[in-house]
């Protein structure tokens, strides 16, 4: 499914990282670019989600239906049918199409994973939607045990539509992580890392919260090492999450990687 280019969201004519940034990038696995995105394009985003959060406009993810710490039980109990993602953000409005087509965001992603670049469809692809009172917590861990590409190089790309920080469930990561080789021993049932492991622990107390501002955009390796808490602030925390790869690097044939097309850009 290719894609043309066109810029409307970002704020900054730079479509480059610097090489010390490059740098930063490969030694801590992720990097912010502070006010990279309009603020008023993230208003634009925010608008369009609470709308479609109101209609329930399908598909979407339930906080009930993943069970993680603080969710509801049910979407039969109070706040069972708080959504946590907007899936298939993609194809919800041209609005976000223009902002995963920036020359802005794509020069930045090629220098990290090379000129050929997809996105996937099947992994994030989402507007989060973290709502106070039955949000839930995310453990430690690293995306790329949830996907099945030929190689674990995918980068994450998550634009914040508002302030982010750890009272409103704002993420932490754990800077290098993604050069380590996490061996199962290390992980739950549901590849998880688990906090009672000594070895986890270690590495947990070397974690730090990565606090944003609207248009603030992180780019994270999926092997890094990254978690959320609840949000306990009085508003829903959105931001809007997306994946991308090199062309090359294609999922594996029937995984939930491979479910849908990818969108690859020229």
């Amino acid at each position: 499914m290719p894609v043309n280019s066109q810029s409307v969201a970002c704020k900054t004519i730079s479509v480059s990282f610097s090489p010390s940034d490059l740098a930063r990038f490969d030694e801590e696995g992720y990097l912010v670019v502070r006010q990279m995105v309009n603020r008023d394009y993230c208003d634009q985003l925010v608008s369009l989600s609470r709308d479609q959060l109101q209609r329930q406009k399908a598909p979407v993810e339930y906080e009930a239906d993943l069970h993680y710490p603080g969710a509801p039980a049910s979407r039969k109990e109070t706040g069972g049918e708080t959504i946590r993602r907007l899936l298939q953000a993609q194809a919800r409005d041209p609005i976000i199409t223009q902002w995963v087509n920036d020359p802005a965001l794509q020069g930045r992603l090629r220098q990290l994973l090379g000129d050929h670049l997809a996105m996937s469809l099947s992994h994030h692809n989402c507007i989060m939607t973290k709502h106070p009172d039955f949000s839930s917590d995310t453990h430690w861990h690293q995306d790329i045990r949830y996907w099945s590409f030929q190689r674990p190089e995918l980068v994450n790309v998550w634009l914040a539509l508002g302030r982010e920080y750890p009272e409103n469930g704002g993420m932490k990561v754990i800077p290098g992580s993604h050069r380590l080789d996490i061996d199962n021993s290390q992980l739950g049932p549901e590849q998880f890392f688990q906090a009672n492991n000594n070895k986890n622990a270690t590495l947990i107390e070397q974690s730090i919260d990565v606090e944003l501002n609207k248009g603030d955009v992180m780019f994270f390796h999926c092997k890094t090492l990254h978690a959320a808490g609840r949000n306990q602030s009085s508003s829903i925390k959105f931001s809007a999450v997306f994946s991308f790869h090199a062309v090359d690097n294609k999922p594996l044939e029937n995984t939930r990687s491979s479910t849908l097309p990818e969108l690859i850009f020229p």
